[in-house]
Order: C-alpha cells, then sequence, then structure tokens
C-alpha cells in the first residue's frame, strides 16, 4: 500500500498543477474556469487524502481507520469532480442541488461517523460494530450522491447531443466522447470502492491502478477539450438551441407549407450539397427564420444532421449509378460529406451495405 500511496503522491500534484498551468486564452470562458478550478480542487484534495494515508499509516492500523478517512475525503472529492462536469456541460448553469447534494451528504456522513463513535463509548479511531455499520451506511451515502450526478451527467450529455445534431451538418458525438468514457470510470470506481474498503492489499493495488488511470484520463482529457475548438462549437449549438426555445412554438400550417416549399426548391437546387452547412445557413438561403425550420424537422421527427445525411446518402446513391468509375473520396466531396470515411460510416448505416456494395 505504501507504494500505490506513494504513486499517488506523485502523480496527482503533477495533475493538480497541469490545470493549473493551462493557457489563459483556454479558460477564459467563465464556465471552463470555474470548471477548471472545481477539478484542480478534487485532484488537489485527493492528494492531501493519500498524504495523510502514507503519512499516518491509517491502513496499517486497522480497516476502520482507513476507510474513516476515505470517507471524509473522497465524497468530497468526488463531489467536486461531479459538480466540475456539470458545469462544464451547462455552461456554468448549476442548479441548487448540483451545488449542494455532495455538501450534504458529507455532512450526513460526518454526523453518522461521529455518532457512532460516541455511543460506543470507544476512542474515535476504535474498530468497533458500532463504527462498521455507520461505515456501511455512510459508503450507502456516497452511492446515493453519486446515483444523482451520474444522472444529471446522462441528461446533460442527452441535451447536448440534441443541441449539435440540430445545428451541425455532421455527427459531432465524437466531441463529447471524453465525457461519456469518463462518466463510465467514475461510476465503476464509485461502485467498487464501498465493496472494496475491506478488501485485501492486492486487490486494492489492482483498483489503485484503474484509479489513477481513470484520473489521468479525466484531467488530460478535459485540458485537450479546453484547449480546443470544441468549446466554441458547443457553445454555438446550444445558444441556437435556447433561442428556438424561446422563440415561437405555436407554428401555423401555412408557415410550414411553406417551410416545405423552401426545403423542396432548396433541395432541388442543390443547396443541401453544401459541407459545413450549419443550420442557420441553411434557412438563411432557403430565406425562412431559422426556428421554423428547426420546427419543421422537429415535426418530423428528425434532427438537422439526420435529415441532411439522408438527403446526402440519397444523391450519393444517384450519383455512384451515374457514374460508377468516381472514387468514394469524390463522391463524398460531391454529396456534401467532408471526408470519405465518413461517408463510407454513415452509408453503411443508413443503407446496411458500403459504397462498393451498392454499385456492385
Amino acid at each position: 500500500m505504501k507504494e500505490i500511496q506513494f504513486v499517488a503522491l506523485v502523480l496527482l500534484p503533477l495533475l493538480t498543477m497541469k490545470l493549473l498551468l493551462l493557457p489563459r486564452w483556454a479558460v477564459r470562458i467563465p464556465s471552463i474556469s470555474r470548471s477548471r478550478w472545481l477539478l484542480a480542487a478534487g485532484t488537489g484534495l485527493l492528494a492531501v487524502h493519500f498524504l495523510l494515508q502514507y503519512k499516518l499509516g491509517l491502513r496499517a492500523l486497522g480497516v476502520t481507520q482507513a476507510v474513516m478517512l476515505n470517507l471524509v475525503l473522497f465524497i468530497p472529492c468526488s463531489w467536486l469532480f461531479g459538480l466540475s462536469i456539470i458545469c462544464l456541460q451547462r455552461q456554468g448553469r448549476t442548479n441548487f442541488w448540483d451545488r449542494y447534494v455532495g455538501p450534504f451528504a458529507w455532512v450526513i456522513v460526518l454526523i453518522i461517523l461521529s455518532v457512532a463513535a460516541s455511543i460506543d463509548g470507544q476512542p474515535l479511531l476504535s474498530d468497533t460494530r458500532e463504527l462498521r455499520w455507520a461505515e456501511i451506511i455512510s459508503s450507502d451515502c456516497y452511492l446515493l450522491m453519486q446515483a444523482y450526478y451520474t444522472w444529471r451527467h446522462l441528461s446533460n450529455i442527452r441535451a447536448m447531443r440534441q443541441a449539435l445534431s440540430n445545428y451541425f451538418d455532421r455527427d459531432m458525438g465524437n466531441l463529447l466522447r471524453w465525457m461519456q468514457i469518463s462518466l463510465l470510470i467514475l461510476v465503476v470506481m464509485s461502485l467498487m470502492v464501498p465493496l472494496l474498503i475491506y478488501a485485501p492489499d492486492y486487490v486494492l493495488g489492482v483498483f489503485a491502478l484503474i484509479f489513477f488511470i481513470g484520473i489521468f484520463y479525466l484531467v488530460d482529457s478535459f485540458c485537450l477539450f479546453v484547449v480546443s475548438s470544441a468549446p466554441q462549437k458547443l457553445m454555438e449549438a446550444e445558444e441556437s438551441e435556447q433561442e428556438e426555445q424561446t422563440a415561437e412554438t405555436t407554428v401555423p400550417a401555412e408557415s410550414l407549407q411553406r417551410v416545405e416549399q423552401a426545403v423542396a426548391q432548396w433541395v432541388a437546387n442543390g443547396g443541401h450539397l453544401k459541407n459545413g452547412l450549419k443550420l442557420p445557413n441553411a434557412a438563411e438561403e432557403m430565406q425562412i427564420p431559422r426556428y421554423l425550420l428547426s420546427v419543421w424537422l422537429k415535426q418530423s421527427g428528425r434532427h438537422y444532421s439526420e435529415w441532411l445525411t439522408e438527403l446526402r446518402i440519397d444523391e450519393a446513391k444517384r450519383t455512384m449509378l451515374a457514374h460508377p468509375e468516381w472514387s468514394n473520396e469524390a463522391v463524398a466531396q460531391h454529396c456534401g460529406f467532408n471526408d470519405r470515411c465518413y461517408f463510407q460510416k454513415k452509408f453503411k448505416e443508413i443503407t446496411g451495405m458500403t459504397p462498393a456494395q451498392f454499385v456492385s
């Protein structure tokens, strides 16, 4: 265990410094800056947690002593990680429960452990039946806290995916993949922590390896995300979604008919074959308000990116039949796809066959 704790004392301060040394231009957005500080506080507190474990040797003294420290310090660490991701997902818009579920769980755990220590008549770090039951109940509180933040993360990711699909002309889900993987890692670790509090050292060694890899992936992916163009793309998509939600939602049938005619004319002129066509640009070319185009798409049960992809795949099938000698690269560029691999992937998803199989 000493070796694991020493590795943590080296890795966690380095990850904290990496967060603090991000370029100023990368954290100029308030929500990203706040998320960065929350994440850095979480990794810093984890470093303190392992330092206490290393210096005091609580694991060697007994299971109860180690478990109490884990619960007292790991709960606020998990809360900081969870709130950091929510802050990033919601552009800083966190609600009351996002901010205080973690502190509430932490206070409840402190009360439970204190009451258990006081009623057994033994010193605080004594290994007693009352404290063991208190630690089990406290672990359940920790799991409930993690369940709330997991639910919030999943809801936010769904909303972000919808905003991206209704704004860009291609699937942009890859921007959120690191969040999904990080969420999965955090869920697995949160489920394992209560089960491992009484595990032998060699099992803890395997878990520690997974834990360190997970924390490193979360911090490294966060840093790569904030220095890329992804935050700006997400802001564009979510601002567009909010504007459309505040616009008129009850649309007369005559207006939808006008949208239908404008869309048909636009498609007939090949407007859908332009690469990188965002929804506001398409609505501008059709000379209709973008909220009308959005409402028309929602009533047809499709996202903007899905609708455009289907139109482009239809054009690709016609093009390949008319020009079987064309390469996939040429067909992709002609039909508005920005690369061959993405074209082939979507063609297979929609038609159930590769472009080569379709031509043959």
